[in-house]
C-alpha cells in the first residue's frame, strides 16, 4: 500500500445509519479508504440512566449498520470500554493500527459528550491525526437560530418563527448514501457485536432499514392529515411512534422532512393541519438541543428558571414510588406508567400528565422523573427529555406558569373518555363502569377490585404546590 493513501475513521455514536449522515458522507468524499468504529460504554449508559430496552434497540440496529457500511466497502469496528475517560485512548490505538490520518464524526450536543469529543480532538492531534467534528443531529444547526441582539430564544414560539424564516431559505435535503469505497481496508479485528447492558426486550420496534423508512412514509400518507386531532388520545395509535429511530439517529429529521414535504408540500403555510402540527414537533426537538447548547448548565441537573431552585420539594420515597409503578390511584397516571414500564413507551400527552402529577400534585423534584423515564424510555433523548420535565414542573424555559396544573381526573376524562387506554394497562379496573373509570373509589363496588385508592387530594395538593412555587419566587 503506498504512503499518500488517506485513511479516514468515521466514528458512529448517536447516528447508526449510511443515508443523511453529514460525517460518513464527508469522509467519503475526502478520504480514499475508510473505516467504521463504535464504541460502546456500559459505565456512562449506567451513569446517564439509559434505558436497557433503549440499549436493547442499539444492539439490534449495528449489525444491520454494520451491513450497510460492509456492502460500502467499510469494515465496522466494535469496542467495549467502561466510560468516556477511555474512548480518547480508544481512538487513537485504532487509528494508529489502521494508519488512520483523519477521524470524523457527529456531533452530540451535551456536555459530557462535549467532554468527550474535546478531549479526543486533543489527544489525536498530538498523534498529528486530524479530528473533525459536523453538526447532523438538529436540520438547523445549534446556534444558527438566534435572536435579533445575536441571543438565543428562551421561547418557542419565536424561535419556530426564525427556525421556519431559516428553513425556507436554506430548504435542507438529506444527503445520498455515498459511493462503495474502490479497494476496503482490511481490518483483523472481530466485528463480532457483543453489548454488555442489563437486558429488556426491544422486538416490537424492528430496526431494519426499509421497515423505518415504510413506517415514516405510511404516517405521513395515512395519519399526518389527523394527527393534531388524533395525537393527544392515546387509545388510538395516532402518533408517529418514530422518536426511538431519531433518538439513536437510525432516522434523521431531514428524512423526516423530506418526506412530510412530499406528501404535504402546503404544510408550511397551513399551521392548522396536521402536517404542520408533526413538523412543529420537530422543530420542539431542536428548540431543546439548541438550549442545551446555549444554557450547557441544562447538563448539569440545573432548572433553567433559577428562582425554583427555592421550590421546597418534598421528600417521600412511598409516594416516588407509588408514582413509578403506577400505584397513585388516579387511573391515567396508572396507566401511562403501567405502559413506560411494559413496553418502555409513553405517548406524549401522558408524559405530560405524568410529569405535572409527579412535580404538582406529589411537589416531587422533577429530577425524579427525568430519571426514571431516561431509565424506562426506548426513545430516551437528553434534551427532549429534561426539556419536557421542566416544562411540565414550570421550571423550564416556555413552561407552563406554575399556577397552571393539570387535574388528573380531568385530563383522562378528556382524553381517555370512556377509559379504553385505561382498562387496557390496567386490568384491576376492567369491570368498573364508564361513569367511575376515572374515580374508581366512588364506584358502590370498589371494595371488590385492587385497586389504590387516591394517595393525594388533588385540591389540596394543588393549592400546597402553588403556594410552594409563589413562596419560592418571592424568595428570589
Amino acid at each position: 500500500m503506498s504512503q499518500h493513501k488517506h485513511i479516514g475513521l468515521v466514528w458512529f455514536r448517536a447516528d447508526l445509519r449510511v443515508v443523511d449522515n453529514t460525517a460518513l458522507f464527508i469522509a467519503a468524499e475526502q478520504c480514499d479508504q475508510l473505516i467504521a468504529l463504535y464504541v460502546s460504554t456500559p459505565m456512562q449508559w449506567h451513569e446517564h440512566h439509559v434505558a436497557p430496552i433503549q440499549v436493547d434497540l442499539l444492539r439490534r440496529r449495528l449489525p444491520i449498520l454494520q451491513q450497510q457500511l460492509e456492502a460500502l466497502g467499510i469494515p465496522l469496528i466494535f469496542k467495549e470500554v467502561a466510560d468516556f475517560e477511555q474512548i480518547p485512548q480508544t481512538l487513537l490505538e485504532v487509528s494508529s493500527k489502521h494508519g488512520v490520518s483523519h477521524v470524523f464524526c457527529n456531533k452530540q450536543y451535551e456536555w459530557n459528550e462535549l467532554q468527550r469529543d474535546d478531549k479526543t480532538g486533543h489527544r489525536l492531534a498530538q498523534e498529528q491525526v486530524k479530528f473533525s467534528v459536523f453538526d447532523d443531529s438538529c436540520v438547523i444547526a445549534p446556534g444558527k437560530v438566534q435572536t435579533q441582539k445575536g441571543e438565543a430564544f428562551k421561547v418557542f414560539t419565536p424561535f419556530r418563527r426564525e427556525w421556519l424564516k431559516q428553513f425556507r431559505a436554506l430548504s435542507p435535503t438529506p444527503l445520498p448514501i455515498p459511493e462503495p469505497v474502490e479497494n476496503p481496508v482490511v481490518v483483523d479485528e472481530p466485528g463480532q457485536i457483543t453489548v454488555t447492558y442489563p437486558s429488556s426486550d426491544s422486538m416490537a420496534w424492528p430496526v431494519e432499514e426499509e421497515t423505518i423508512r415504510q413506517r415514516l412514509v405510511t404516517f405521513c400518507y395515512e395519519k399526518v392529515e389527523d394527527y393534531h386531532q388524533q395525537r393527544d388520545i392515546p387509545a388510538i395509535d395516532g402518533t408517529s411512534c418514530l422518536s426511538p429511530y431519531l433518538a439513536l439517529g437510525m432516522l434523521s429529521p431531514r428524512q423526516c422532512i423530506a418526506v412530510l414535504m412530499a406528501v404535504s408540500p402546503m404544510c408550511l403555510d397551513a399551521p392548522e393541519s396536521g402536517a404542520f402540527s408533526w413538523l412543529n414537533e420537530i422543530i420542539w426537538r431542536e428548540f431543546y438541543r439548541h438550549l442545551l447548547v446555549a444554557y450547557p448548565d441544562l447538563c448539569r441537573g440545573q432548572p433553567f428558571q433559577s428562582w425554583t431552585q427555592n421550590v421546597q420539594w418534598q421528600q417521600s420515597s412511598e409516594l416516588l414510588s407509588a408514582w413509578q409503578h403506577g400505584l397513585t390511584g388516579f387511573p391515567i397516571v396508572d396507566a401511562a406508567m403501567r405502559q413506560l414500564n411494559q413496553t418502555g413507551w409513553m405517548h406524549n400527552r401522558l408524559r405530560m400528565i405524568t410529569a405535572s402529577f409527579l412535580t404538582k400534585d406529589l411537589l416531587i423534584h422533577w429530577q425524579a422523573g427525568e430519571q426514571w423515564f431516561m431509565s424506562k424510555l426506548i426513545d430516551g433523548d437528553f434534551a427532549s427529555n429534561n426539556g419536557g420535565w421542566q416544562w411540565a414542573a414550570s421550571t423550564g424555559t416556555d413552561a407552563q406558569p406554575y399556577f397552571r396544573v393539570f387535574n388528573p381526573t380531568t385530563q383522562g376524562e378528556r382524553f381517555d373518555p370512556k377509559g379504553e387506554f385505561i382498562r387496557t394497562w390496567l386490568h384491576e379496573l376492567k369491570d368498573v363502569p364508564d361513569k367511575y373509570i376515572h374515580q374508581p373509589h366512588l364506584w358502590p363496588g370498589s371494595e371488590q377490585i385492587h385497586y389504590p385508592k387516591p394517595i393525594v387530594d388533588h385540591k389540596q395538593a394543588r393549592l400546597l404546590a402553588i403556594s410552594s412555587f409563589k413562596i419560592a419566587k418571592e424568595a428570589q
